[in-house]
C-alpha cells in the first residue's frame, strides 16, 4: 500500500493529461456551441485556478485523500473494516458512497448562502467546456476535501478505491463539461451510466431553476432518484445562456476576480433556498 500512496501522484496526474488533452482536441474537432469568450484569456485563467489549487492541496494536505484512506486502513477505522465483504465489493461500495457524497455536498454548496458564495466562482464562467470542470475556488476544494476525508473515516474506505474515485471523479468531470457533440441516441443510452455534457450544461444555465437541478459529476442516478434531474435547458442547448447573472463582464473571468467574487455581491438569485423571485433570479417582492 505504501507503493500506492508513492504513485498516487504518477497516476492522477497521467491520467488528467490524459483526459484533458482527449477532450481538448475533441472541442477543437467537434464543439457543440460558439465560445462567448476568447480561449485563450479563459483558458489561461482557469488553469491557473487548477495550479493554485493543486499546490494549495498538496501544501496542506500532502498524502490527500489516498493518504488519508491509508491511514485509516492502518488503523482499523470505518463501517466497512467491520464487515466482512468481499474486497471487489468493499471498493464497489466506496466508489458508490463517495459519489454519493460528492452530489450531496454539491447540492448543499447551493443550497446554504454562505457556502453558494464560494461555489458560484464556478458558475461564473461565460462559457462551459472542459476548464469549467476544473474551475473551483481554492476554499471550496480545501472545505471538498475535509468533507471527503470525512467520509473516508467514517466508512474505512480502502485506498485503492479511493484513488479509482479520485480518478474517476475527476475524468469524468472534465468529460461532462467538455463542449464537444454527441450523437443523441448515444447521449440518451450514456446518461443512464455517467453524467454526460448534454446532461450537466444544464446545470450551467442561468435559470436558477435550471443551475439547481443535474447535480451529479460522475454517477447520473442520485438526480433521476432525488428528482433533481432535468433532461433539457428550456432554451435548447446552443441558445442558452451560460453563467450567473450576477458575474455578466469578461473582466471577471480574471483570475484575481475570480478569487474575490465570494466577498463581493448578493446571494440571492441561485440559492435553493431563495423565497419571493421568478426563474430568472428577479426579486418579485
Amino acid at each position: 500500500m505504501n507503493e500506492l500512496l508513492s504513485q498516487e501522484p504518477i497516476v492522477r496526474i497521467g491520467a488528467f493529461a490524459s483526459i484533458f488533452g482527449l477532450m481538448a482536441v475533441w472541442e477543437v474537432l467537434a464543439p457543440r456551441r460558439q465560445r462567448r469568450v476568447r480561449k485563450g484569456y479563459r483558458w489561461f485563467n482557469n488553469l491557473g485556478v487548477v495550479v493554485l489549487n493543486a499546490a494549495l492541496v498538496r501544501v496542506l494536505f500532502p498524502a490527500a485523500a489516498v493518504g488519508t484512506a491509508l491511514f485509516v486502513e492502518t488503523q482499523g477505522w470505518g463501517l466497512l473494516q467491520l464487515l466482512d465483504t468481499p474486497y471487489w465489493l468493499t471498493i464497489v461500495i466506496t466508489v458508490l458512497v463517495l459519489d454519493f457524497a460528492i452530489w450531496a455536498q454539491h447540492v448543499f454548496f447551493h443550497a446554504v448562502p454562505l457556502l453558494w458564495r464560494l461555489h458560484r466562482m464556478h458558475h461564473a464562467d461565460l462559457d462551459f467546456d472542459v476548464t469549467t470542470g476544473l474551475r473551483f475556488h481554492p476554499v471550496e476544494i480545501l472545505l471538498s476535501m475535509f468533507i471527503k476525508a470525512g467520509v473516508i473515516v467514517m466508512l474505512g474506505a480502502p485506498a485503492l478505491a479511493v484513488l479509482i474515485f479520485e480518478v474517476l471523479l475527476n475524468a469524468t468531470s472534465m468529460f461532462n463539461h467538455g463542449n464537444v457533440r454527441l450523437p443523441k441516441p448515444l447521449d440518451r443510452i450514456l446518461r443512464w451510466i455517467v453524467v454526460t455534457p448534454e446532461m450537466h450544461r444544464v446545470h450551467h444555465s442561468w435559470y436558477p431553476n435550471e443551475t439547481n437541478s443535474n447535480f451529479g459529476f460522475n454517477l447520473p442516478w442520485w438526480d433521476r432518484i432525488f428528482g433533481t434531474y432535468r433532461a433539457q435547458p428550456r432554451d435548447g442547448h446552443i441558445a442558452m445562456t451560460i453563467g450567473i447573472n450576477l458575474f455578466r463582464d469578461p473582466r471577471e473571468l480574471r483570475l484575481d476576480r475570480m478569487l474575490w467574487q465570494p466577498f463581493h455581491g448578493p446571494t440571492h438569485s441561485y440559492p435553493i433556498n431563495a423565497r419571493g423571485r421568478d426563474d430568472t433570479g428577479v426579486e418579485t417582492d
